[in-house]
């Protein structure tokens, strides 16, 4: 990590996984490490890795045994804290296996008492862990995802970080591309969570999975930095090619991920081949973000209106990839390779920065079905039409970009149509709280079917819970 610049560019930590200890603690009940695997102790390699400019994390297990069959920590929380500390420790990955086998009641409860104690025992501590809480991941997958938002709505009161969803393939598995389009669609679900101090994490980078094109690759590479998400290597580093150290240590892209806004980049649009998303910078930028989900390479023409900024702007664009830049009038163009991802940063006049609304596409995180401002309004598939791209306003209002003077509106009567938009109108003002709801004058939208409807606010409920642009979050 060293010697081929990943420290240098910001990779300054090591954290180890599963399997590392012996499969029982000492008499004293403090883990141990297995020496076969680790001759000179985790003492020794702590203290290395600082000698080296790098840091050190390790893994463990809510439960009473780790995915890999060793000792959990359950009711060992304080003893495993103050161990890692004292070993030179810094980071801790909690896992979430066999929980359900050490509690009685209801599942999500149980793991928050767990990860809410792991809280208060590192932050205890002299110098607190970073913690990355694995919980929600085990509530990602059923049928109506109320567990799933329920913890993700703790999560950031507890850690630093969220293993969000399902493992990430391994080495192993050959559907690796798959795989990272699948936890880039959990990913896609929750931007409404992250803030500087909190980052969802969709899983390892798989530099060197064997199934994988160097496209494939980069792709993932450029979707993690436009989430602002945390860049962790899972791959044999002495194996890693040039042109993977190359995209890895990429400048450009790596200020991108480490943005002091923090924010998550969200969907402007969705067809059956691209996936475009932005996303404000702390500089006062806008990204834009291009991902080829089709079979061939394919072109695109991207309105500057729907990274939002004011029709008829002109803007520098910054190709994130090559570092080179052009003046772009009104849209930006760009050829994309088959699974590959575009990355740009927009570049404007401080005026033209003051008059950006987050803008992109308002969907039902369970029936992936966009608000559409067709003849009527209404839920559909996603398509890439500007009927489908609403701008969320400062005043409160969610504007139609197909129809620049029409605005979500909503009535006593639950129903929601599109009326004119009017400063001060009652129904036209719309908040968008962390669990999802959009809610106007204490009722929340609510995909009703094909209607579009207000009704009184259930708990994140399939039909309630949505994604807006990111930026538009008010707390």
């Amino acid at each position: 990590m060293v010697s081929t610049g990943l420290l240098r560019a910001g990779y300054n930590r090591v954290n180890i996984d599963d399997c590392w200890p012996l499969p029982s603690r000492a008499p004293n009940g403090t883990l141990q490490w297995d020496s076969v695997l680790f001759p000179r102790g985790l003492i020794w390699l702590s203290q290395y890795l600082k000698e080296k400019g790098l840091k050190f994390g390790i893994y463990s297990d809510a439960g009473n045994l780790t995915c890999g069959g060793y000792p959990g920590s359950l009711g060992h929380e304080e003893l495993d804290a103050q161990t890692f500390a004292s070993w030179g420790i810094d980071y801790l990955k909690l896992d979430g296996c066999y929980v359900s086998e050490a509690h009685s009641g209801g599942l999500e409860s149980a793991y928050r008492a767990i990860y809410s104690h792991w809280h208060e025992v590192l932050s205890a501590l002299p110098n607190p862990l970073i913690f990355s809480e694995s919980a929600p991941a085990y509530f990602s997958d059923g049928p109506n995802l109320t567990d799933w938002y329920t913890v993700m709505d703790w999560v950031p009161q507890y850690g630093d970080l969220a293993r969000h969803s399902t493992d990430i393939p391994t080495f192993d598995d050959p559907a690796g591309w798959e795989g990272v389009m699948r936890n880039y669609e959990y990913e896609i679900l929750l931007a409404r969570y992250q803030r500087p101090g909190f980052f969802n994490d969709p899983d390892f980078l798989i530099v060197d999975h064997p199934s994988l094109t160097l496209d494939e690759k980069k792709s993932q590479f450029g979707l993690w930095v436009s989430f602002g998400a945390p860049l962790i290597i899972s791959a044999w580093i002495p194996g890693l090619t040039a042109d993977e150290i190359k995209y890895l240590t990429n400048e450009n892209l790596i200020a991108v991920d480490q943005d002091p806004l923090g924010l998550q980049a969200t969907l402007v649009s969705r067809d059956s081949t691209f996936d475009v998303l932005t996303k404000s910078l702390g500089n006062g930028d806008r990204l834009l973000t291009v991902l080829n989900r089709g079979p061939e390479t394919a072109n695109i023409s991207v309105s500057l209106e729907r990274v939002g900024y004011p029709a008829n702007t002109s803007a520098m664009a910054k190709d994130l990839w090559t570092g080179e830049k052009k003046v772009v009038h009104r849209k930006v163009e760009t050829s994309v390779v088959s699974h590959g991802t575009a990355v740009f940063r927009i570049s404007t006049s401080r005026e033209v920065v003051g008059s950006v609304v987050p803008t992109g596409l308002l969907f039902n995180t369970a029936s992936r079905h966009c608000l559409t401002a067709g003849e009527a309004l209404g839920w559909a598939n996603c398509t890439g039409g500007d009927e489908q791209v609403w701008r969320v306003k400062r005043d409160g209002s969610i504007g139609a970009l197909s129809s620049a003077t029409k605005c979500l509106e909503g009535s006593k009567d639950g129903s929601v149509t599109l009326g004119a938009c009017a400063p001060r109108v009652k129904g036209q003002s719309w908040t968008y709280e962390m669990t999802g709801n959009v809610k106007n004058g204490g009722n929340c939208l609510t995909e009703d079917g094909g209607k579009v409807s207000l009704k009184s606010c259930a708990f994140e409920t399939n039909e309630q819970v949505f994604e807006l642009p990111s930026g538009s979050l008010k707390r």
